[in-house]
């Protein structure tokens, strides 16, 4: 299996350090998941949010030339949460001509109220 930046797998926590989360994707190779990307809370324990031989889902941040993966639980998870929400239906065009005869509407009679007040001349002219 091709490893890809953007890519969601699989894999297994193999260890746990004070820094990160190592995990075992599928295809054999192993990852790390940084402290930061452990969770979209602060995290002050990991082991509170994973055990050694839990799966998680991963999301592949890096891989570098010497074979280092960075990965994700926290993008994981989010991009998941993202796929499963309906999608809102964009506004339709009378919608969005509406929305914006209205904002016009009330600028220009914001302006026309503040110019008739001064419709006196610098020169002091009437």
């Amino acid at each position: 299996m091709l490893l890809e930046v953007g890519d969601i797998v699989k894999g297994k926590v193999t260890g746990i350090t004070k820094f990160g989360v190592f995990v075992e994707l599928e295809n054999g190779k192993t990852g790390m998941v940084h402290i930061s990307e452990v969770a979209a809370t602060y995290v002050r324990e990991i082991k509170d949010y994973v055990q050694i031989g839990q799966e998680v889902s991963v999301k592949i941040l890096t891989v570098g030339d010497d074979g280092k993966i960075g990965l994700s639980m926290k993008k994981a998870a989010e991009q998941t949460s993202e796929a499963s929400k309906p999608a809102e239906p964009a506004p339709s065009f009378d919608e969005i001509l509406s929305n914006f005869m209205k904002s016009s509407n009330e600028k220009m009679s914001s302006l026309k109220k503040h110019t008739g007040e001064r419709r006196v001349s610098r020169r002091g002219n009437r």
